[in-house]
């Protein structure tokens, strides 16, 4: 079977997609996931399909290895649906999966993508520590509400926008302060307001620093012209060159994920099915709710990838 998709996209999730025995399945079916994982663990110097199949979740939420650990798991269904011959015309990842993206598209080969990720996890880790904050979901506004309640909590601290997520569904970043006062902000407005697993204040000036020394990292590495186009997060614009790369990184860590103007750019350039490779649905049922026209298929599961080969030859 082959499928070179004019209308496939392939998608890739971020950090809090992963969970624990998210590769137990992929590395009892196929030896191309295990060899991944194998040589993921050796760049690491840790037992990655352990953290992978039996490792505990407070391992996984380490941003250090959740992001490593997720990349790894995301491209090892990759070759599984490759293996099928499917193809796509575009990619696009979030936050994090945008570099399964670039490695899917050719422009980063797997083990200077590994370390780059690990870097990136540390430096995230390290800036939280510095400058404290977290992250806060508020559904069911609209941006524009959302935009408001962030200046007026700004006289308490600092907070922004940092996922652009599905229509009234917008991200929010920030120190705890601020973080308070929107929630409080939205709940008076009748909207659910739900922090964020993660680590630190992702996606906003609080990463100012490591954004800095990730962009030291990105110049000094060697990246290839993508064999497709990825579209960027921080940008919404399909990226076709090797310089649009680095730039798109250079931006990533502290600008908003466009997610929505993203999966309105794929659509706009004929994209009809998403291919959610990873762990999870996150992105299936935020691109479903971006729009009613778009078919998403998660691949996380055999079952699921089989449900894609017969969508595909369908």
């Amino acid at each position: 079977m082959s499928a070179h998709g004019r209308g496939i996209a392939f998608v890739f999730p971020g950090q809090a997609s992963q969970r624990e025995g998210m590769a137990a399945e992929l590395l009892e079916h196929s030896a191309a996931a295990s060899e991944l994982f194998r040589r993921g663990g050796e760049v690491l110097g840790l037992d990655l399909a352990g953290v992978c199949t039996t490792g505990n979740q407070a391992l996984l939420t380490r941003t250090d290895i959740a992001q490593p650990a997720l990349l790894t798991t995301s491209l090892a269904w990759l070759a599984l649906v490759r293996e099928r011959g499917i193809e796509p015309a575009m990619a696009a990842g979030h936050s994090l999966g945008e570099f399964s993206a670039w490695v899917a598209a050719g422009a980063l080969e797997f083990e200077p993508a590994l370390r780059l990720v690990r870097r990136r996890g540390e430096l995230m880790e390290e800036a939280a520590r510095r400058n404290p904050g977290g992250m806060l979901a508020i559904i069911g506004l609209p941006d524009e509400q959302v935009l408001a309640m962030c200046e007026r909590a700004s006289a308490v601290g600092l907070v922004r926008p940092a996922n652009y997520n599905a229509p009234g569904q917008l991200v929010v970043s920030g120190q705890a302060e601020a973080l308070d006062r929107v929630a409080e902000l939205a709940r008076g407005a009748r909207a659910k307001a739900i922090p964020l697993k993660v680590s630190g204040p992702f996606h906003c000036p609080l990463l100012d620093d490591a954004a800095h020394e990730f962009s030291r990292l990105v110049s000094a590495l060697q990246i290839n012209e993508p064999r497709f186009p990825v579209v960027a997060n921080a940008t919404a614009e399909a990226v076709t060159t090797a310089d649009g790369v680095r730039q798109a990184m250079h931006k990533q860590m502290t600008s908003p994920v466009l997610w929505t103007a993203s999966v309105q750019r794929m659509m706009a350039q004929g994209i009809g099915l998403f291919v959610e490779i990873g762990p999870g649905q996150v992105l299936t049922k935020l691109i479903q709710r971006i729009s009613a026209a778009a078919r998403a298929a998660p691949v996380g599961s055999m079952a699921e990838l089989d449900g894609l080969c017969q969508e595909v030859n369908a």
